[in-house]
């Protein structure tokens, strides 16, 4: 299959997921600007211009029991060359523990490996996980049910948002940045510049708040590189005792480029390096960092 009959298949697939799971909430593309070059591209017929794999998430609301019901979440980047080659896919809920999250993605990428090589396959993978899910949940995880609910069980979930952005010049942004990050109780950084990046961590709820706010605010472009959830069994002090930063700064490296806005991303690495999440380096930028 060719470069631009994998990017018609995936533009095809991705109609097709839209009708297929209509709500606001249902399909949501994560990087619009990726999905904007995928279409000119086959507009076009030319792969000339692409810079960005499209990143999209599709929530499900699944029974767990009789009596209940829970939210999973699959966030999905499609490669270059899906459906050469499988997609990235992450299945992520509240009612999993972290055992039990990794074991459902890990059987999910066997089944795909299996069954679906060289097709497009993300409703395989819905239905998939839609007649699995319930099987991967502990029942001891949900202990008081209410008929016809969804499970909402305490905030015990360390989310980390490694958000990229065209740049971070505006000083009111920068502030808004590090106060809305205080306000919250989030830790990570900010790193001004072209490109900009901030990472924040912390509970889920607030971190996706922050989010929320940041997102709104007017950008060239923004958007979540990676995002990592970790579920907790035990108590708060378990959760945070897993975090990476211990508070929130902005940091500013030595400064390159004809207008003094580049960031030195050697230092940078390092300093990832130094915090334990190197490998965030080639998630952010498509490099290996040195």
């Amino acid at each position: 299959m060719l470069e631009i009959q994998q990017a018609e298949a995936q533009l095809s697939e991705l109609d097709l997921l839209a009708s297929m799971f209509p709500g606001e909430s249902e399909f949501i593309v994560n990087d619009q600007l990726a999905l904007a070059e995928l279409k000119d591209c086959v507009e076009k017929s030319t792969m000339e211009g692409r810079s960005s794999k499209v990143y999209f998430t599709i929530n499900m609301n699944l029974h767990i029991s009789e009596e209940a019901m829970a939210m999973f979440s699959l966030a999905c980047i499609l490669p270059f060359k899906y459906p050469a080659v499988l997609p990235e896919i992450t299945i992520r809920s509240v009612v999993l523990s972290r055992s039990q999250q990794t074991q459902l993605n890990t059987d999910l990428t066997t089944y795909l490996q299996k069954n679906c090589l060289g097709d497009v396959c993300i409703l395989n993978a819905t239905d998939w996980v839609r007649e699995r899910a319930s099987g991967y949940v502990s029942r001891d995880t949900t202990p008081s049910l209410v008929p016809g609910s969804t499970v909402q069980p305490i905030d015990l979930i360390l989310t980390r948002l490694w958000i990229y952005s065209h740049h971070i010049y505006n000083k009111c942004k920068r502030k808004d940045i590090l106060e809305w990050a205080k306000e919250l109780s989030l830790s990570g950084f900010s790193m001004p510049g072209k490109p900009g990046v901030v990472c924040v961590e912390g509970p889920q709820s607030a971190c996706e708040e922050f989010w929320s706010r940041l997102r709104k605010l007017n950008w060239k472009r923004i958007l979540i590189r990676h995002r990592e959830d970790t579920p907790f069994d035990g108590t708060n002090d378990a959760m945070e005792r897993q975090r990476n930063f211990s508070v929130f700064e902005e940091k500013v490296f030595s400064v390159n480029g004809a207008r003094g806005n580049h960031m030195d991303f050697g230092q940078l690495y390092q300093f990832l390096n130094g915090k334990g999440c190197g490998d965030a380096f080639q998630m952010l930028f498509g490099v290996e960092g040195q």
